[in-house]
């Protein structure tokens, strides 16, 4: 249940639902298995899963939700193959040659008879929310999960005010900045690990892993005019993780004093052992988060949310409607 990646999102609104109303909303959305000719289904599950039955689990104030995708796994290469076996065939029998329309419709009719005998391939997707803080944090490693989550939580619920974590400093000079000094942040140490980029050519990358970020190479490519676009940290009590551009968390480690925290408290079953994990989680995360965003200036609060936008959109075209009405009046 420990995170691994971080998409941070900020509340824009209040979220004011408890657990039990929660569930309520996700319930009709429950994850239900790939039917046969499915080729993919999403749905929630209990955070807990087998040791539990509600969809929304609270602990010390934070809201956990988790998601079930499941996919129909079918080779590309086993359907190309077959495609291009039955297309022959056709070729030979009929002495002509099978048109793009043609190979797409052979494709759809080896799909439908693949479908049923398929693999199907599910994974888990975690997100909390934190309502005092504002935060809205799915563990995933792209932003396209997470925007399926959220997309998905924000129908359950109807109306989900998130935006993208910002801060007031430009993330990449942010961390140019101090690789270049070099010093890392209050409560921070550098990792052994960073991607360059330089600004005037996007394909101009260089990826270091497992050296010292501090080595006069990287510090030469720094003054040459490269910015760090990903940077490894390690913060207070071990935390290791690798920041980037967009103020995503990739590789996110706990250390040793959190886990002991963790350990040290007695649990009798396994619904125990998840508040446990879920509340030192939860408290560390917010912590990291607190002095992350201190280091980079700050939160930017000045980015709407798509219900901002949509509502702003809508009382423009509210008032040039009105606008367009009085003319035709006078």
């Amino acid at each position: 249940m420990w995170f691994k990646n971080l998409r941070v999102y900020r509340l824009t609104k209040e979220f004011a639902l408890t657990a039990e109303k929660l569930h309520e909303l996700l319930e009709p959305n429950t994850f239900a298995p790939c039917g046969s000719q499915d080729t993919a289904r999403y749905g929630w599950v209990p955070p807990l899963g087998r040791h539990g039955s509600q969809l929304a689990h609270s602990a010390n104030g934070y809201l956990m939700v988790c998601a079930k995708k499941q996919e129909k796994v079918i080779p590309a290469a086993v359907v190309n193959e077959k495609v291009e076996e039955m297309a022959q065939a056709i070729a030979d029998k009929e002495a002509r040659n099978v048109g793009r329309k043609e190979r797409q419709n052979l494709k759809d009719e080896v799909l439908l008879e693949m479908r049923p005998k398929a693999f199907a391939r599910s994974r888990l997707q975690y997100a909390y929310i934190a309502p005092k803080e504002g935060w809205l944090v799915v563990d995933a490693s792209s932003a396209k999960a997470a925007e399926e989550l959220l997309e998905n939580l924000r129908e359950a619920i109807s109306s989900l005010s998130v935006v993208p974590l910002a801060a007031k400093n430009i993330p990449q000079q942010t961390m140019t900045h101090w690789l270049t000094a070099p010093e890392a942040p209050q409560h921070f140490e550098f990792g052994h690990e960073c991607e360059l980029r330089d600004p005037q050519d996007s394909g101009s990358v260089i990826r270091c892993k497992n050296q010292d970020l501090c080595a006069e190479e990287i510090h030469n490519h720094l003054v040459a005019g490269l910015q760090v676009h990903k940077l490894g940290l390690v913060w207070r009590e071990g935390v290791e993780f690798v920041i980037d551009d967009q103020l995503a968390i990739k590789r996110l480690k706990f250390g040793d004093e959190v886990m002991e925290k963790a350990d040290s408290a007695d649990a009798g079953n396994a619904a125990q052992r998840f508040d446990i994990e879920f509340s030192v989680m939860t408290v560390e995360i917010s912590a990291l988060l607190k002095d992350l965003l201190a280091a980079f200036g700050g939160v930017n609060t000045d980015t709407a949310s798509v219900e901002e936008i949509v509502a702003k959109a809508s009382r423009g075209e509210a008032e040039q409607a009105a606008g367009e009405v009085d003319e035709v009046v006078f």
